[in-house]
């Protein structure tokens, strides 16, 4: 297998122009615990991180480029075989795409999802947890990844509102995408591999129980993830997959199966909210005051097709939430930053009196 199958290209290229004898490249497939499965031009190996990359905040991710070092195998304990090949993860290479949400709690950090991916699949079942909201919550982040968003409505073969579904899903989704097909009953996967030509990456998301991992195991021709049916009642799904994996595709194309993710926060900038909801902010701009906040101002074009229905309601108040989201999430950033850079200075500050050259007086 040759770097470019892996989907390496000149942009990766120019950043390891400098590479020292003893190092070269490789593609993340798989984290486990403290150790990383890789991909690289001559088959798999495993790796751990070095103690510098160690106590930074930019992690290898799946789908990340990471220079690496050859490694004697005493030198990384724990490794299942003592003739695997092992490396040690000296940086990561910067990346063209990564999809991230805000990881859960109270820290405004960013977990990367999935990184240098050129598609996301957004899955989504046809069944009773179809869910528009949750489609452009997801639509927001995709956008945001830089990588291209297609739609795959997944389950067909368990609903009889496939053109209702299809037209509500193109309502909110303008020019993207949408695959409808059954991975269960081997309906109409053709069209996804269109997405996975040679050296392609593509990453699946969406909720537990959509079908992530059926249609992986389809596209791969062979039962690599474990799958199990979904809840009776509501058709909520069961975390089925428990980690991230970068799989290489028969036909050259490679796929990024991630668990379901029932909270998805927003990790997110204005331009990925106005992307998603173009019908919104082009009807804003029809509005007769320029800073019109579309609560009961004269002239509202918002109110005016709310008041019509030609604005779907529910998709007025996402909106109005995931705005309100979005603005937290930049304060709360900017807050952090100046924390940084406060403690930054004061560390400067203090290196200075300790300088032998510094003025006392």
């Amino acid at each position: 297998m040759t770097l470019q199958e892996l989907g390496w290209n000149e942009f990766f290229a120019q950043h390891t122009s400098d590479l020292a004898s003893g190092y070269s490249v490789a593609r993340v497939a798989l984290e486990h615990k403290s150790h990383y499965r890789l991909y690289n031009a001559t088959g798999e190996l495993t790796a751990t991180i070095s103690g510098k990359l160690r106590h930074q905040e930019a992690r290898p991710a799946i789908g990340d480029w990471v220079v690496i070092q050859s490694a004697i195998q005493s030198e990384i304990p724990e490794t299942p075989s003592t003739t695997e090949k092992t490396a040690i993860i000296q940086r990561v290479l910067p990346r063209k795409s990564q999809f991230c949400r805000k990881t859960a709690g109270a820290k405004t950090t960013a977990q990367v999802v999935a990184a240098n991916i050129d598609t996301v699949f957004l899955v989504s079942g046809l069944d009773q947890d179809f869910n528009l909201r949750r489609i452009e919550r997801y639509l927001i982040l995709a956008w945001e990844s830089g990588a291209n968003p297609v739609i795959v409505l997944n389950k067909v073969d368990l609903s009889n509102q496939i053109e209702q579904r299809v037209q509500d899903v193109e309502s909110i989704a303008l020019g993207v995408p949408i695959c409808c097909l059954s991975a269960l009953q081997h309906q109409s996967l053709e069209p996804l591999r269109a997405y996975l030509a040679p050296g392609q990456t593509v990453a699946l998301l969406g909720s537990s129980g959509v079908g992530k991992s059926t249609i992986t195991n389809q596209l791969l021709s062979k039962a690599a993830q474990a799958v199990q049916p979904v809840r009776l009642g509501d058709d909520r799904g069961r975390h089925t997959t428990t980690h991230r994996e970068l799989f290489r595709l028969p036909g050259g194309g490679l796929l990024i199966d991630t668990p379901g993710m029932r909270e998805l926060q927003v990790w997110a900038g204005e331009e990925s909210l106005q992307e998603t909801f173009t019908d919104i902010e082009t009807l804003a701009l029809d509005c007769r005051f320029r800073d019109c906040r579309h609560a009961g101002e004269p002239g509202c074009a918002i109110q005016q097709a709310l008041e019509e229905g030609s604005l779907d309601e529910a998709r007025w108040h996402n909106y109005q939430k995931l705005q309100q989201e979005i603005h937290h999430l930049n304060r709360k950033q900017d807050h952090r930053m100046q924390i940084e850079e406060k403690a930054r200075w004061k560390q400067i500050t203090k290196s200075l009196r300790h300088h032998p050259k510094y003025d006392h007086r």
